[in-house]
């Protein structure tokens, strides 16, 4: 059975293709050519397809043609998502708009001054999430897994340049936690992802979208034994040019205990994210089988 492997399917070459239209010609040429590679992957990338038809049409109940669709339409906007991150994060000029909602939620978290947990899914773009928190009155990390390529990593990383946030790189002898840890005793606030795990690591089982899927527990974990305050976020596509960034109010879980509090985070949290797989159904990037 497939399982999430923490890799990226796509190659040095071909960011390097995309890059080079990005500089000479601008957006709109680079989306035309990602129409073409969308539809590559659609024929030839069959366990991903294959996982994300799945998500359309047994999940969502979509009928076969449309699943078909959407299962392009999903490669489509997940290759625009790179694309605008490289736009953004580089500093090239651009005609991206950003609408806040929720914005006074992660002031008022950094206000707090305990330290926070910024909790989202691969969803819509958590890059360009990311770099949209420059206006929060702390410093932003971002917990990713280092399961890039290396030509990819060391590609992304030139031609974005240096990243608005700082990021903490999860690593086999956890010394990420030291980190995290650091961070929220300075008062910080740590972003990371919560709806995927590698196998061998702790899992919670939810109903998700219908199913009993399982969600990594690490990241609720984090957030019971540092005792700090939660909020999930989202920044969704709305538009070619314009995103939507969206905050949860402020949640905290410790006069719950342990484990209650664990499980109505988990709870609160796959509650959020299928609030936003429904109103944005081709902007969850899942490419494996989620509910196996």
């Amino acid at each position: 059975m497939s399982s999430w492997k923490g890799k990226s399917k796509g190659k040095p070459w071909g960011y390097s293709i995309f890059l080079a239209i990005l500089k000479t010609a601008g957006v709109t040429p680079a989306y035309l050519l990602l129409r073409f590679v969308s539809f590559y992957y659609v024929v030839f990338s069959y366990q991903s397809s294959k996982s994300i038809y799945y998500y359309f049409h047994e999940r969502l109940g979509y009928g076969r043609i449309k699943s078909l669709f959407k299962v392009y339409q999903n490669y489509y906007i997940f290759g625009q998502s790179i694309i605008d991150k490289v736009v953004v994060m580089s500093g090239m000029p651009h005609k991206f708009t950003f609408e806040f909602d929720g914005r006074h939620n992660l002031d008022a978290i950094a206000a707090l001054k305990k330290g926070g947990l910024l909790l989202s899914a691969h969803i819509g773009s958590w890059e360009i999430a990311g770099n949209l928190l420059s206006h929060v009155d702390t410093k932003i990390n971002i917990v990713m897994f280092d399961g890039e390529d290396q030509q990819i990593k060391a590609f992304m990383d030139k031609a974005t340049g240096k990243h608005r946030v700082n990021i903490i790189v999860i690593k086999d002898d956890i010394s990420h936690i030291f980190k995290i840890n650091e961070a929220f005793q300075n008062n910080e606030l740590v972003c990371m992802h919560a709806d995927r795990y590698l196998e061998g690591n702790k899992t919670i089982t939810k109903k998700f979208l219908g199913k009993d899927a399982e969600f990594p527990l690490g990241p609720f974990i984090l957030a019971s034994k540092f005792k700090v305050p939660v909020a999930y976020v989202f920044a969704m596509k709305e538009t070619k040019y314009h995103y939507h960034f969206y905050s949860s109010t402020i949640k905290e879980y410790l006069h719950l205990g342990k484990d209650t509090g664990i499980a109505q985070m988990t709870d609160d949290f796959v509650a959020e994210m299928e609030k936003y797989v429904n109103q944005y159904p081709e902007q969850w990037y899942n490419y494996y089988n989620f509910w196996q």
